[in-house]
This record gives C-alpha cells, sequence and structure tokens, in this order.
C-alpha cells in the first residue's frame, strides 16, 4: 500500500472549495480574501485539510494573527474540514469543534506546540461540513507516502544523533501533554459509556469495529485481537490523561529536528498514558515492518520500545506498563482503520473484497503473530 496509487481521498471539487471559503472569509474579516487555495497532495483520508493565504488591507484590531498597525498582512492558514458524508467515511463522525477545543486546551495549558486556532465554523452551510481554520506553521513532516522509513527520505538521510533528538523532542511531547493538561479542564474529552477510562477507550473501538463490519464480511483476526486483550487487560490501567491520539512523528512538523507543531487531534481522548506510548512505538514499527520487506533496511533504531519506555520514565516518572498489551490494543485500532480504508476502496471500486478479509489489513501477519504471542519487540 505504501507504494500503490493513494486511494480517492474526497468527492469534493478544489476550485468549488476555494470560492466558497473565499465568500466565507468576508463574513469574518471584511475586505480580506483566500489567495493560493491548494489541497495538499498528502490529504489524509479522514478529515480534509485545505491550504491558503489571507490578506487584508487594513485588519482590525480584534483579527487574530493580524498586524494592528495597518497595511497589507498576510496569513498562511490551514483549514481542516469534516469528511465528505458522500466520500464513504473512514469514522462515523468528525467533531471539528471537539477538536478545535482541544486545540485551545493543550495552547493555554502546556507548552507543547501547536497551530493557533483562529475561527470555528459549525455551520455546514459555507463549505458542505463544519471546519475550523488555523494559522500554518511552515517546517517538514516524516512523510507517510513514500513513508519516512524509506531510503531517499529527509529523516532516513539524517545521521543517528539527528534521529536520536527528533526521537527525544518527540517523546519529550508526549511528556508534556500527558503532565500538563489538567484533568478537570478536559473532562469533555471523556468518551462515552462505563467502566474506567480503558474500558470505555476500548468500548468505542469495538463499536468502531461493528460500524466499518456493517454489513461487510467480519474480520476474524480483529476479533482475535480483540480477544487477546481481554487475557491481557491490565490489572490496574492507571488514572486516564489527555491523549493525543494519533500520536506519531508522521503528525509533527519539525523544524530541524525540532517539533514546531503537533497536528491531528481527531482521535484525542481521555485514556492511560500508554494509550500514546502504544501508538508511538507500533506506528513506527509498521513503516519499518513495510520498509524491510521492501527489501531495505529502515530505521530499526527509531522509537524502538526499550528507548521510548526509558526516556519516557525519565521524563515524566512513569514507568510504562503492560506495553505488550498497549502495543497490541494500537495495531488492533490501526488494523480497523485499515480495514475501513479497503472497504473504501472496494466502495469506489478501486479493489475488490478478496476471500480472506483479513489480508485486506495489510499488516496482517504481524498482528497474527500479537495474538499469538510471537511478534518480537
Amino acid at each position: 500500500m505504501a507504494t500503490a496509487p493513494r486511494p480517492r481521498t474526497s468527492t469534493r471539487e478544489p476550485g468549488e472549495l476555494a470560492r466558497r471559503l473565499t465568500a466565507w472569509l468576508g463574513t469574518r474579516l471584511p475586505g480580506a480574501k483566500a489567495t493560493g487555495v491548494t489541497v495538499p497532495a498528502s490529504n489524509g483520508m479522514s478529515s480534509e485539510t485545505l491550504l491558503f493565504d489571507i490578506e487584508h488591507p487594513r485588519p482590525p484590531s480584534p483579527a487574530p494573527g493580524f498586524d494592528r498597525a495597518g497595511g497589507t498582512s498576510s496569513v498562511a492558514c490551514a483549514l481542516r474540514l469534516a469528511a465528505d458524508p458522500s466520500a464513504y467515511t473512514v469514522f462515523p463522525e468528525y467533531d471539528m469543534a471537539r477538536q478545535y477545543r482541544t486545540l485551545r486546551l493543550v495552547a493555554e495549558h502546556t507548552d507543547v506546540p501547536v497551530p493557533r486556532v483562529l475561527w470555528l465554523e459549525e455551520d455546514p452551510g459555507p463549505l458542505g461540513a463544519p471546519f475550523f481554520v488555523m494559522e500554518r506553521v511552515a517546517g517538514r513532516v516524516p512523510p507517510d507516502v513514500m513513508p519516512y522509513t524509506y531510503e531517499g527520505s529527509w529523516l532516513h538521510a539524517a545521521s543517528e544523533a539527528e534521529r536520536a533528538h527528533l526521537e527525544a523532542a518527540t517523546i519529550g511531547l508526549l511528556a508534556r501533554l500527558h503532565d500538563q493538561v489538567p484533568l478537570d479542564q478536559a473532562e469533555f474529552m471523556t468518551l462515552p459509556g462505563f467502566g474506567d477510562a480503558l474500558r470505555r477507550h476500548v468500548s468505542a473501538q469495538r463499536a468502531y469495529y461493528a460500524w466499518v463490519i456493517d454489513g461487510l464480511p467480519r474480520s476474524p483476526l480483529i476479533e482475535a485481537a480483540f480477544d487477546r486483550l481481554e487475557r491481557l487487560w491490565p490489572s490496574e490501567p492507571g488514572e486516564p490523561v489527555l491523549t493525543w491520539g494519533d500520536a506519531r512523528i508522521g503528525n509533527v512538523v519539525y523544524d530541524g529536528f525540532d517539533p514546531v507543531a503537533v497536528l491531528d487531534w481527531e482521535m484525542a481522548a481521555l485514556a492511560p498514558r500508554e494509550v500514546d506510548l502504544g501508538w508511538t512505538i507500533y506506528l513506527h514499527r509498521f513503516f519499518h515492518d513495510l520498509t524491510v520487506a521492501s527489501g531495505q533496511r529502515g530505521l530499526p533504531e527509531l522509537l524502538r520500545r526499550d528507548r521510548v519506555e526509558a526516556r519516557y520514565a525519565d521524563l515524566t516518572g512513569h514507568v510504562p506498563r503492560d506495553m505488550d498489551f498497549y502495543i497490541l490494543y494500537a495495531a488492533l485500532r490501526h488494523a480497523i482503520v485499515m480495514l475501513r480504508v479497503a472497504y473504501r476502496q472496494v466502495h469506489f471500486k478501486e479493489a475488490v473484497v478478496p476471500a480472506d478479509p483479513d489480508t485486506l489489513i495489510l499488516h496482517h501477519d504481524s498482528l497474527r503473530a500479537m495474538v499469538h504471542g510471537t511478534y518480537g519487540n
């Protein structure tokens, strides 16, 4: 999949989006115009992103992000737009207000770098779905396609010392996020359901899986992974924190090898710290395994489990626990997303359902090894 053509990510027409965005902007900042509106080639398959610049000849003082001294101001922006419901969405719902509020919460209570949010629009009328606008942060992101673990990527070409610096700084992001956000300010991130934060988190994933397979073939492998989770269930999951959710280096903008913006908060929730740690470790291993399967060496030293756990413990005083459970959980969560993406390709007639639906999950071999307890750390 890393080398295959990307599946369709939208049914929206970029030119029409640009026209409607310009009209909407005039209601928020009279006289302003959106220029250079583009849809990035790396646009994800959940929320969509538009990149553009706002130009204004004489911005009023209340306008966020603009020079009060007058003259022409230009601000580089990004817009996160809820997925088009007609495009066979990856997730069942897109709560843009929740994402906007999460970004504000992190900005107000931590020193974790996040883009400054400017406006939230909950009315689907202007662009066909709710969205929010934030300032765009310059830098570079480890790519998913081709994966940053492949030869030729900027991260692969870096020195061991540079990659170690990036790793240390990134684990520092998680440590500060988990330690600095007050729980009483993050109660809106509590997932619905019953039980503690971990039980609610896993129950939400079970509900997501049920939504993915509605009317479609089930995945025996995913169901076996859920069963394995129950056998490995932590005796004491620990107190919840605000977790980023999609905690991986592919969602960080770096200036050199220093993080300058943490992106993509749609999977954020209250959960044990290890939910983020497991996702960080496994998602790197996912890309590394793909690279090794293609005949390349990959980046075996980067984000290694023992190093991530040790650094996090040094920074927080919290020694990660039950990591076999949380790394399996990360692989399981990723498998459900992968299955939905595959069924989305089937919907758009870009693929067909094979006799064994588990083979639609790109990392089915490693997930199966985890279920059987034979996956190497």
